[in-house]
């Protein structure tokens, strides 16, 4: 078989603007669900599906090797969540919970799915790995590469929280992988000889199935303002298409690759954005990341198709491709659940976890609290997490305005069918918020509020997917706002409501969050100009501890402390209605 081949190179390249989202919406209604213009035109089904797959394993030219069949296995934001664990569902209408997940499942299944094809499978992660729970965090992600390592990833993705520990952990953590690693948008920004290189190598190319096919990564550019801007120091993001269209052109001119794939780190939004434009073209698809949504059929952009894989190691994409004499003659994508009634958990890895584990074991099983009713973050405007939250902060200091910034962290937590409660440790702890930061205070004018909600407002629902950070709304106690996602930017908010009073735009209110390493000391969760910053020596996680030991067993529901006109307050996902749902 021919063997892999690398290549690495730097550059520098300015930046143009993103078209308009109305654009983008056009172009994905209309396209309809075919072949993107960078693959050849194929037979067969346009979704996934265990039947196609099984005609496509037991066809005459596979069978007589005639063609070849390539496998694709995929995962992304795992957020080191190392156990089985609950998992949210729709099905028919109807929240089921499900135990998903675990890392020594997940490599059972994916030895499993790469011994039916072993020679031609590919086992590919999205980034945002090696942070989001506590073990991660306590050892800033040294103790997850030992079991990446031993799960066998052939390819990885820095990911938007990889620069959670600094740049110089991320560089080791990824370093110490036996993947390769490819980003093809993270430069050094020192003051040394690194200055303006790539950190790591843009794009890699592999032979198989007796094709080329190459990949090249791009993480979330918004990076450093969607993280504490201390944690990127050192690092200068660029978009994609300040160089995307020469590495495309690298890999099909020079490298002669039959398929091109883009491993992305953006969020949904952004990805489907970036297949419909021209300097794109001949990528075939885009393995998307960050949002923690669940492609089960290809999003078909202009270009290129998108996918996605869920998150928190509940999740594996597969892509399987027939090439024949060279040529793409059929393929099928499924998401397929790490399911541990159908995969035994690995032996060798439930050891490794649990080595892992034992240095901070004491401290993470500790239990802090119980709940009635089940914690989960998936939905977009408000969560019973995020509620838990911002209760802890609004009792433990007593601002008028308690805030959380809006994440999708966390796998759910449900009550046991016989207590009724479920237990809430220090991992769980960990698991909501993965950096124990401490809590700064401010005061703002009714005005700033305002102007500051629109913009986050802005933040989840532009028109222009390039300006949208993440995808959930920012979360508080306090006020409760009712906008319109629709309309136009500093147009959404209908009113907002402090305490018990509608908000006065001359009046100074006092709000709390955590403390942004690295913002300006008169910036609080991206409100600027604050007035009379400062930190209050309590930390968020003392603050929920103390919450949880005075008022368990807690209940944290949706309330509707935010609304909108046009989408329920149970939204999953910004793409509702594009032919995509969150189940």
């Amino acid at each position: 078989m021919n063997r892999q081949t690398n290549h690495s190179e730097s550059c520098r390249c300015g930046c143009q603007d993103e078209p308009s989202r109305r654009s983008f919406l056009k172009s994905a209604l209309m396209t309809g669900l075919g072949i993107s213009s960078g693959v050849p035109a194929v037979a067969g089904s346009l979704q996934g599906d265990a039947k196609h797959l099984k005609s496509i394993q037991k066809s005459q030219a596979i069978r007589k090797q005639k063609a070849h069949q390539i496998t694709l296995l995929y995962t992304a934001d795992i957020h080191s969540q190392l156990l089985t664990h609950d998992e949210f569902f729709i099905e028919n209408n109807k929240i089921v919970y499900k135990k998903r997940g675990g890392f020594a499942v997940l490599k059972t299944m994916l030895q499993t799915l790469k011994s039916e094809n072993p020679e031609n499978t590919l086992v590919i992660d999205a980034g945002d790995c090696f942070q989001g729970g506590g073990v991660a965090s306590l050892s800033k992600g040294a103790s997850i590469v030992p079991l990446i390592n031993n799960i066998g990833y052939d390819l990885v993705l820095p990911g938007n929280w990889e620069v959670a520990y600094g740049k110089e952990m991320m560089w080791k953590d990824l370093g110490a992988y036996h993947a390769q690693k490819i980003c093809a948008n993270m430069y050094h920004d020192t003051t040394d000889e690194l200055k303006g290189e790539l950190i790591f190598q843009p794009y890699w190319t592999k032979i198989i199935g007796g094709i080329k096919i190459g990949f090249i990564g791009y993480n979330d550019p918004l990076t450093p303002k969607r993280q504490s801007p201390a944690y990127s120091v050192g690092i200068r993001f660029a978009k994609p298409e300040a160089n995307v269209a020469k590495y495309i052109r690298i890999l099909k001119d020079y490298e002669k690759c039959q398929m091109v794939f883009l491993v992305t780190h953006m969020g949904l939004t952004q990805q489907v954005d970036l297949g419909n434009q021209s300097y794109v073209d001949g990528v075939d698809f885009i393995l998307g990341a960050d949002t923690h949504e669940r492609i089960r059929k290809p999003i078909q952009a202009k270009y290129a198709k998108v996918v996605e894989p869920g998150s928190f190691g509940s999740f594996v994409g597969r892509l399987d491709f027939v090439i024949e004499k060279g040529v793409v003659k059929d393929y099928n994508y499924e998401l397929l659940d790490v399911a541990p009634e159908k995969y035994k958990p690995n032996k060798e890895m439930e050891m490794l976890v649990d080595a892992a584990y034992e240095p901070f074991k004491a401290e993470l099983g500790k239990v802090i609290g119980y709940s009635k009713t089940p914690l989960l973050r998936y939905y977009v405007l408000e969560t019973p997490i995020d509620n838990l939250i911002t209760d802890a902060i609004m009792e433990k200091f007593k601002p008028d305005i308690a805030l959380s910034n809006g994440f999708r962290f966390c796998p759910p937590l449900v009550p046991d069918t016989k207590t009724g409660l479920a237990t809430l440790t220090n991992d769980f702890l960990w698991s909501m918020f993965p950096v124990d930061s401490e809590a700064k205070q401010a005061q703002i004018t009714g005005k700033q509020l305002w102007n500051w909600l629109e913009k986050e407002l802005n933040n989840v629902f532009a028109k222009n997917p390039a300006q949208r950070f993440g995808g959930w709304l920012v979360r508080f106690q306090g006020m409760k706002i009712n906008f319109t996602a629709g309309n136009e930017m500093g147009q959404r908010l209908n009113w907002v409501r402090v305490g018990d009073s509608p908000i006065d735009l001359a009046k100074t209110y006092t709000v709390v969050a955590c403390e942004r390493e690295g913002d300006p000391d008169n910036v609080i969760c991206r409100i600027e100009g604050v007035s009379n910053p400062k930190k209050l020596g309590g930390y968020l996680h003392d603050a929920i501890r103390d919450y949880l030991g005075r008022h368990s067993p807690i209940s944290p529901m949706l309330e509707g402390r935010a609304s909108a006109t046009d989408l329920p307050n149970t939204l999953l996902s910004q793409l509702e209605g594009y032919d995509y749902q969150f189940m």
